[in-house]
């Protein structure tokens, strides 16, 4: 298979990951394992966004140097990506001398091939966003949007960039690939835009305004734009590897409009670079019903959140609750109904009861199943179905609905051991009822080893110690992993902690 990289948009560093943070990189991560799983060589990027005006003016109210600034954020993006146990390939920081060598490399091409020309700058500028603007970007009272703050009148020369020039190529790459943003309705409101002139692109900031950027390599008074910089990571991480161009470019849909969706193609087109061949754009996490605030204190801490229960139920909850490009909203209610009904009662148990009665009624080692009758055949064959469809869901990026159909296969095993009772099965001392046993014991072992491998992208940790309870060593394909069979037989099976604790039930007020 084709090698595969992917990559998460970088991470500015003026300030604290939070759980949409968190969401991106476990999308991609399970993405990454996903792939991996289905024999591909995947290369998973993930990193910090480090210049800019933001970083500078936050630096100075801490009363602390820049690059400190930046180091002490940064590592807090690299501890997450520990705790999410992702498995990035790479973390790049855009403060490193082989990301600013690339920056300087592409500027001083564009600049020498007239991509690039001096000009003064008569207009309206974000510094929240770092962003000149537009008139079209105005509401339609004349007001600006609130996601770009105050924004006030400037007039400077500087740097441009050709972005007009390219623009009807990239109407005609966006329409001819349609793939090339997902989902669809980000297709076309990307195209919507698209619909309006584009201005040339203001690639420098003066050095008497702005001192914390990359140098132009042509103009030594200027530093580079922060999203013309930060934008080639994806690049300049994996130039040197042959890995070029990105399958998916995961980002949030704040970003796709004009970043990602406009700058980001027409530089590479520029540069004689193919773009990505997919932007994958997810929505934005709201939280108890309402939008995300730190100030108001309606925020989720991913690194708290783990510390109170555990990572990978962090990563199913997320996983499971957001379809990949809607927007969700994450609340302790709902995240407790998941856990509670479909970890703790549905898996957690199945584990529980799988090992608990191989070892009551089988000195813990895994019988030969006997013939299957009807209640193993109908197990066998939901497998067969569920397994086949979460292939194609996968392959959709329908994770959400993948993990449904699975819980649905592990409830199904719960109601088989019911259904055949195995504590009633070891009471019969009749020949038959010792075969239908083991037949029952090993079809339990047998359901747990299919179910949880299906599992193992979004809950690795997990499955990793559901596996070591089945004696089973840690997964690296789903090649031959994935079919019915006896190979548990003979198995010692071991002792899981319990994965999913019950948490405790609220006081009752007096």
């Amino acid at each position: 298979m084709k090698p595969f990289y992917l990559t998460t948009a970088i991470d500015y560093v003026n300030g604290s990951p939070h759980i949409g943070h968190a969401y991106e990189k476990v999308l991609a991560d399970v993405i990454a394992r996903t792939r991996r799983m289905q024999g591909q060589d995947v290369y998973f990027l993930t990193g910090t966004d480090e210049h800019g005006q933001k970083i500078q003016q936050g630096a100075r109210a801490k009363g602390v140097p820049t690059q400190q600034f930046v180091d002490e954020i940064s590592a807090e993006f690299v501890q997450l990506t520990k705790l999410l146990n992702l498995s990035n390939n790479d973390f790049i920081r855009t403060t490193e001398p082989r990301h600013k060598q690339v920056v300087a490399d592409c500027l001083q091409r564009l600049f020498d091939q007239g991509e690039i020309y001096r000009a003064e700058y008569q207009g309206f500028y974000s510094p929240r966003q770092e962003q000149f603007l537009q008139e079209k970007e105005r509401l339609p009272d004349g007001s600006w949007p609130e996601i770009f703050g105050e924004v006030i009148a400037i007039t400077e020369s500087n740097y441009f960039f050709k972005l007009r020039s390219y623009q009807q190529w990239l109407i005609d790459h966006i329409t001819a690939n349609e793939d090339f943003v997902f989902p669809a309705h980000r297709r076309k409101s990307l195209l919507e835009f698209l619909s309006e002139p584009l201005n040339d692109l203001c690639i420098s900031r003066p050095k008497d305004r702005l001192e914390w950027g990359i140098p132009l390599p042509f103009d030594a008074n200027y530093v580079t734009y922060v999203w013309f910089d930060a934008l080639l990571n994806y690049y300049s991480a994996v130039k040197d590897l042959g890995r070029w161009p990105a399958d998916f470019n995961i980002i949030g849909k704040d970003i796709l409009i004009p970043a990602h969706g406009i700058y980001w193609p027409i530089m590479l087109h520029a540069l004689g670079l193919p773009p990505p061949k997919a932007l994958l754009v997810h929505g934005w996490w709201s939280v108890n019903g309402a939008k995300m605030s730190k100030s108001t204190g309606n925020f989720v801490d991913p690194v708290t959140f783990c510390q109170q229960w555990n990572v990978d139920s962090l990563r199913y909850f997320l996983i499971r609750e957001m379809v990949v490009g809607q927007d969700a909203d994450f609340s302790q209610e709902q995240f407790l109904v998941r856990y509670n009904s479909e970890l703790a009662n549905s898996l957690g148990n199945l584990v529980n009861r799988t090992l608990n009665m191989t070892t009551r009624f089988a000195a813990g080692v895994v019988p030969a199943a006997g013939v299957a009758e009807e209640p193993e055949l109908e197990l066998q064959a939901l497998w067969a179905k569920t397994r086949d469809e979460c292939m194609t869901l996968v392959e959709g990026l329908q994770f959400h609905t993948a993990i449904e159909r699975t819980m649905q296969f592990v409830t199904a095993t719960n109601a088989y051991i019911e259904r055949r009772a195995p504590w009633k099965l070891a009471k019969d001392v009749s020949p038959e009822g010792g075969i239908l046993l083991q037949t029952a014991l090993a079809t339990m072992s047998e359901a747990l080893r299919l179910g949880s491998a299906l599992l193992w992208p979004v809950m690795p940790g997990a499955v990793d110690k559901i596996r070591g309870g089945l004696a089973q060593p840690p997964l690296a394909k789903w090649d031959g992993e994935l079919e019915w069979g006896g190979r548990l037989a003979g198995a010692q099976l071991g002792a899981v902690d319990i994965l999913f604790p019950k948490p405790p039930a609220p006081e009752k007020k007096a």
